[in-house]
C-alpha cells in the first residue's frame, strides 16, 4: 500500500505540478484494482493501481480510441507502467444505479430514468458500431473475442460457483451438451462489433455535461446482444419488464440506423445472449457471495433467481437446453438464500485504525481497497511538548490539549462529513464492512486521538458495528 501511496503522489505531482493534498481510497467492487481520489484546490484525478499490465493496456487503449470518436469516457491525465498506476479524470461519485435507487418508488420507474436509459443505449450503439469498426482488437485481453473458449469459461463459471454449490441435481454430461448447443446457436450470430462485456448502470456515471462509462477494459469482438441483455437485466437494478421491452426496440431502432439487421433474428439471439449473462452472473454472484462470503453479492442473488425466473416464463429459445432448464427451475424453485456466515445484513462493520506513516498504511482485510486514509501530520503535534512526549493520544491531557485546537476541530469536522456521507450511503446500498484510517508521524498522538474521536462520533448510529485499532500501541507503549 506504501508503494501504491507514494507511485500515485508522485504520478500526481508531475501532472498538477504540486503536490496532492487529498489522497482518499474508493470503495472497490468484484476486481483487484484499486482506486483513489487525489487532489490540491480544484484538481481532482482518480489514481489507479491495477497489477495486471494487460488490462491495464486495454483499458488505456480503448480509452484514447473512445476518446477520438468523442464518446464519454475519462480522459488519461498520467501514467506510470512501470508501477501499474494511471491518473484519470474525475467523474465524481454518482452513478446511473444510485440514481435508480433513489429515484424509484414502490416498483414505479421514472419517466426520467426511461430517459437517461435511452441516452446509454443510444452511446452504446456507438461503442459496439461506430467506435467498434475501426477498434485494434489486438490490445483486448485476456481475449481478442467473446469466442467458444470465452463462452465455455462463463457458462462453466456458473456450473462450478453456482450450480455445483447448491443442493439442485444434474447429470454434468447432459449439461456440458446443453453448454456446446447453446455456444453453437450464439455464435451464429454476427459478431464483429465492440462488446463492452460490463455495460451496466452501475458503470456508467453522472455527471454536468451527462452520462459518461467506465470499466470496458474486458471488452472484446462480440455480437450486439450481449451488452444490451447486460444493461437491462442487471440484477439489482430490476427494471420494470415493460422498460425493458421499450428499451429494447429502442435499441434496435437506433442500430438500425448504423446497419441493416432483421428485428426477429435479433431478438432470437438476444434471448441467447441474455440467457449466457444471466447465467455469467449468477457465477459471479456464487464465487463473491457462496464462497468469499460477501454479503453484497449474496444479497444480490434473488434479484438475478428472479431474471431467471422470468427468462424461463418468456424468452424462447431456437435450440434446446433440457439439462440447463431442469437445473433453473430447481434454482427458482429454492427457498430465500441466508445471509453468509458473520454477515449481518442490517449493520455495517466499520474498522477504524490509527498508525504511522513511516510502516505503511495498514492493510486492507475486505478487499475493497482501504478506504478511507486521513493524514493527521498537519495537526499540531502533542509529542514536540515535553508533557505530552510519553502519552498516548487518548490520554485526557492529550485530548484536552487537541480539543482547544480550532485548527483540530475543524478538520474533525470535515473527517465526519466525509464519513457520515459514507456510512449513509454505504448503509444504503447494503454494504457490510468500511474502513478508516489515521496516519500521523508516530503513530501515538494525532492519529490516536482522531480514530478515537472518530468512533465516539459513528456509535452514535445503532446500525454501526466500531472495530478500533491502534497499530502502533506496543511501540509507544514501550516508551
Amino acid at each position: 500500500m506504501t508503494n501504491i501511496y507514494q507511485s500515485l503522489t508522485s504520478l500526481f505531482k508531475s501532472w498538477a505540478g504540486a503536490e496532492s493534498s487529498t489522497f482518499i481510497a474508493l470503495p472497490g467492487a468484484g476486481s483487484s484494482r484499486r482506486y483513489f481520489r487525489l487532489g490540491r484546490g480544484d484538481r481532482t484525478a482518480i489514481g489507479v493501481y491495477h497489477p495486471d499490465k494487460g488490462e491495464n493496456e486495454a483499458f488505456l487503449a480503448f480509452t484514447k480510441h473512445f476518446l477520438k470518436h468523442g464518446l464519454p469516457v475519462p480522459e488519461i491525465y498520467a501514467t506510470d507502467s512501470e508501477h501499474d498506476v494511471y491518473l484519470i479524470e474525475d467523474l465524481g461519485d454518482r452513478t446511473l444505479y444510485d440514481l435508480i435507487e433513489e429515484q424509484r418508488d414502490a416498483g414505479i420507474f421514472p419517466e426520467a430514468l426511461t430517459a437517461l436509459f435511452r441516452e446509454a443505449v443510444h452511446h452504446l450503439v456507438r461503442f459496439q458500431v461506430v467506435a467498434g469498426s475501426d477498434l485494434d482488437y489486438s490490445h483486448c485481453y485476456p481475449k481478442m473475442s467473446f469466442d467458444r473458449q470465452a463462452m465455455m469459461w462463463d457458462l462453466n463459471y456458473f456450473k462450478y460457483y453456482f450450480a455445483r454449490l447448491t443442493p439442485v441435481i444434474f447429470d454434468e454430461l447432459k449439461l456440458d451438451n446443453d453448454f456446446e448447443s447453446l455456444i453453437s446457436f450464439l455464435l451464429q450470430a454476427d459478431g464483429n462489433f465492440f462488446q463492452y462485456r460490463d455495460f451496466q448502470s452501475r458503470n456508467i456515471m453522472i455527471t454536468g455535461r451527462g452520462l459518461y462509462f467506465i470499466d470496458y477494459q474486458g471488452g472484446r469482438r462480440g455480437a450486439l446482444q450481449y451488452d444490451l441483455a447486460s444493461l437491462l437485466y442487471q440484477a439489482k437494478a430490476a427494471i420494470p419488464q415493460p422498460v425493458r421491452d421499450v428499451l429494447l426496440d429502442y435499441y434496435m431502432d437506433v442500430v438500425g440506423n448504423e446497419i441493416t439487421i432483421d428485428k426477429k433474428i435479433f431478438t432470437d439471439y438476444y434471448h441467447g445472449y441474455l440467457l449466457i449473462r444471466l447465467l455469467q452472473v449468477l457465477g459471479a454472484y456464487g464465487r463473491r457471495g457462496l464462497v468469499e462470503h460477501k454479503g453484497h453479492f449474496l444479497r444480490s442473488i434473488p434479484f438475478a433467481v428472479e431474471n431467471i425466473r422470468w427468462f424461463l416464463g418468456n424468452a424462447g429459445l431456437p435450440v434446446s437446453l433440457p439439462e440447463l432448464y431442469h437445473i433453473l427451475e430447481q434454482i427458482i424453485a429454492l427457498p430465500a438464500w441466508p445471509a453468509p456466515a458473520g454477515v449481518k445484513d442490517n449493520l455495517l462493520h466499520v474498522r477504524l485504525n490509527s498508525f504511522a506513516y513511516p510502516h505503511g498504511i495498514p492493510e486492507d482485510l475486505y478487499g475493497h481497497g482501504s478506504g478511507f486514509v486521513f493524514d493527521c501530520r498537519i495537526l499540531p503535534n502533542p509529542g514536540k511538548y515535553e508533557e505530552f512526549r510519553f502519552l498516548p493520544g487518548d490520554d485526557v491531557a492529550v485530548i484536552r490539549f487537541m480539543d482547544e485546537k480550532e485548527e483540530v476541530r475543524a478538520y474533525l469536522s470535515h473527517a465526519f462529513t466525509l464519513i457520515d456521507q459514507a456510512v449513509e450511503n454505504y448503509l444504503a446500498r447494503g454494504f457490510n464492512h468500511l474502513t478508516v484510517n489515521f496516519g500521523c508521524t508516530g503513530g501515538q498522538h494525532r492519529s490516536v486521538f482522531c480514530a478515537q474521536k472518530m468512533a465516539e462520533h459513528i456509535r452514535k448510529n445503532d446500525r454501526i458495528v466500531v472495530t478500533l485499532e491502534h497499530r502502533e500501541k506496543e511501540n509507544w507503549m514501550l516508551k
